[in-house]
């Protein structure tokens, strides 16, 4: 089933996304007291707690055009058999004060959002694209972890300081094969090594082709884009960031960890079924996670299993702990304690971790502002979650609508990768649209003829009958 491309051509998305950012209240501008507070802090250039790292030769690497860089890093081969991965975060708490404008404008936003038409970020852009972000050629504060692993990629040393840091360039996904020299075996190497040992844990990630909408000079465009390879390696760079950092928080037993339980049974048991009534194989005694792991998203009836598969991986959030380990630590799909640390710049739970990892290192005790701030944190970052997945479903579903809107009563072809007593839903093999579909008995996994019975773009509401 091949993926589409779809250019949505003589239309201005601008009056729509500034409806849709008012009626689910998304945040406009930063409060001029934030916005001087992030002035002020942007001229600061004493970092007398950072040890200079400026020696190594760090890199970002991060979709093209980003400005807000929360991540450089280095690798390199340890003598014997093993690696170091060298990893620089942005030292957010270097800039923002507790309590400060700041400080309380990023835990009323908890996240930054993404949309077409600009990004609403989470710190000011003085800080989170200018004197925050490890841009090329510019001395940043940094929080930076050395992680040693042995020949097989398993983490044998973790330490994590503050440091002064100079990343030498600005890569992108894209043209990394061949703009990042050395750093693009080692990447690959490290990368997959990281990949058997998710593997070996039972952690999976699904594989499932993501709906994006983005500006071009002729229009905006509607996409399936499914993740180049180098992008799930540099991803392991930060999982594996995230189990160091919690295990060191569970050895402190202080922190706030991304957990996840495991999916029961009859969840399981129904997703096999529903896998083999759909010819895709399942061994007795194979896992969940060796199945999904080996779906491919451009076979329909397997595409159609990736889909109900999401709903194994759903009740991920957050959990704060002070003095007395939570009952649930892993995150099922990481297969380990995981936490999330490597991007404060754009959620605010990373700059706590990153304190608590920093005095644990030390022998200090965490500061007293995290220890105050943790409890609140779990019901913070899952109203951000909410809000995050609202617009991203609401900006896709109003570009479906678009698209579709001067073509009701046409009949496209698609898979259908939803099926239930109440209908289900068809993904259109052109335009790239995914969407509701009515009717009862519908084929689960297989391609079928559709008919549009509506596309509305008040509502973003589309939706399609059997043909």
């Amino acid at each position: 089933m091949p993926l589409r491309r779809t250019v949505i051509e003589g239309v201005e998305l601008g009056a729509q996304l500034a409806a849709l950012r008012a009626e689910l209240k998304v945040p406009g501008g930063f409060p001029s007291a934030a916005t001087e507070a992030a002035v002020v802090a942007a001229k600061r250039d004493d970092w007398p707690e950072h040890e200079d790292a400026t020696d190594i030769p760090m890199v970002t690497l991060d979709p093209p055009g980003s400005r807000d860089l929360d991540q450089a890093f280095f690798l390199e081969r340890r003598e014997g058999e093993g690696f170091r991965v060298t990893y620089a975060i942005a030292d957010v708490a270097s800039f923002v004060t507790p309590g400060d404008p700041v400080d309380a404008e990023a835990h009323e936003r908890g996240e930054t959002l993404y949309l077409p038409d600009g990004r609403v970020p989470l710190h000011p852009p003085t800080l989170s694209e200018g004197a925050a972000s490890l841009l090329p050629g510019a001395l940043r504060p940094a929080v930076l972890w050395r992680l040693d692993l042995d020949a097989r990629g398993e983490l044998t040393a973790t330490d994590v300081r503050r440091a002064l840091v100079r990343s030498r360039g600005q890569l992108d996904y894209p043209s990394f094969g061949e703009h990042g020299g050395e750093l693009v075996g080692l990447l690959q190497h490290v990368g997959e090594l990281r990949q058997q040992c998710e593997r070996q844990r039972g952690g999976v990630s699904l594989p499932v082709p993501e709906q994006v909408v983005s500006r071009v000079d002729d229009g905006w465009t509607l996409d399936y884009r499914a993740p180049l390879p180098v992008e799930g390696w540099n991803a392991q760079l930060s999982l594996l960031t995230g189990m160091a950092a919690a295990a060191l928080m569970l050895d402190a037993k202080i922190g706030l960890l991304r957990v996840m339980p495991p999916p029961d049974q009859h969840t399981v048991a129904s997703l096999r079924r529903s896998a083999l009534a759909l010819g895709v194989d399942w061994p007795t005694q194979a896992s969940y996670a060796e199945v999904v792991r080996g779906l491919d998203a451009t076979v329909p009836a397997q595409a159609a299993v990736i889909r109900l598969a999401q709903v194994l991986f759903r009740g991920a959030g957050y959990v704060a702990f002070d003095g007395k380990l939570p009952e649930h630590v892993e995150q099922a799909a990481v297969a380990a304690p995981y936490a999330h640390a490597t991007a404060p710049l754009r959620r605010l739970a990373d700059r706590y971790v990153s304190e608590c990892c920093l005095a644990t290192c030390a022998g200090r005790p965490v500061p007293e502002w995290v220890r105050a701030a943790l409890p609140a944190l779990p019901e913070v970052m899952a109203a951000a979650d909410r809000r995050a997945h609202e617009v991203d479903r609401a900006v896709v579903d109003l570009a479906e609508a678009l698209v579709l809107e001067h073509r009701v009563g046409e009949t496209f072809r698609g898979v259908v990768v939803d099926a239930g007593d109440k209908g289900g839903s068809v993904q259109l093999l052109d335009p790239a649209v995914r969407a509701r579909l009515k009717g009862a008995n519908l084929p689960l996994g297989k391609e079928v003829d559709v008919r549009l019975a509506e596309a509305d773009v008040t509502t973003r509401r589309v939706t399609f009958t059997p043909a």
